[in-house]
């Protein structure tokens, strides 16, 4: 009788014991799948946010390529505003040197040109015949276009640096980004409203 209660006894444990180790690999597992889910959300949101800053960088080089034209167009009707024109080009190139990466260094640059670039369509108000030309007319509209597109891709990059920077300082997933390494992105800003706007000429 009592081998027979010690035999059941002995089942009894390595059932439980057994159940207890099944329950134990399941959770295990189920923090892993977690995880890993957890993981790639980071990954596909950080790629957004490498996408979205592809796109203004497209956008703001579209500019770029288009403003020694259109400083030439402009020095054939107002050559004796120099300062401005030179200004433009200066600036050009001051936004061009700042690295790729640098989010705020570049956003600082960029506003600082928009800004030159609205003082230089106030120039041309001054004159009838450059406002009249075709050539300035077209530059001024592939600008406003790429003002546009500038301010979407803005809206998109933001957009997608508000879903990689919440997911980053959020639980569970801030436990797998500091364990991966993943670092909350910079907003494309420029501190001053004007110098979003796009710049308007009247003709």
């Amino acid at each position: 009788m009592t081998r027979q209660c010690s035999g059941a006894s002995l089942r009894s444990f390595f059932t439980g014991g057994f159940t207890l180790a099944w329950f134990i690999l399941a959770f295990l597992i189920a923090v892993s799948v977690f995880a890993i889910f957890l993981y790639n959300t980071l990954v596909k949101k950080r790629q957004m946010v490498k996408e979205g800053w592809s796109g203004i960088d497209v956008q703001l080089k579209r500019r770029a390529n288009l403003i020694p034209n259109l400083v030439e167009t402009v020095k054939g009707y107002a050559d004796h505003e120099q300062q401005t024109l030179d200004n433009v080009t200066q600036l050009r190139a001051s936004a061009g040197s700042v690295p790729r990466d640098d989010v705020a260094g570049r956003a600082k640059a960029e506003g600082a040109l928009s800004q030159a670039l609205g003082r230089l369509f106030a120039v041309a108000e001054a004159y009838p015949d450059l406002k009249a030309s075709e050539n300035f007319s077209d530059l001024h509209k592939s600008l406003d276009e790429i003002e546009n597109a500038i301010q979407m891709a803005r809206r998109y990059y933001n957009g997608a640096v508000r879903g990689l920077n919440v997911a980053v300082e959020s639980f569970p997933s801030n436990l797998v980004a500091s364990r991966f390494k993943f670092e909350k992105a910079e907003y494309f800003e420029i501190e001053d409203e004007a110098d979003r706007a796009v710049p308007k000429v009247q003709f």
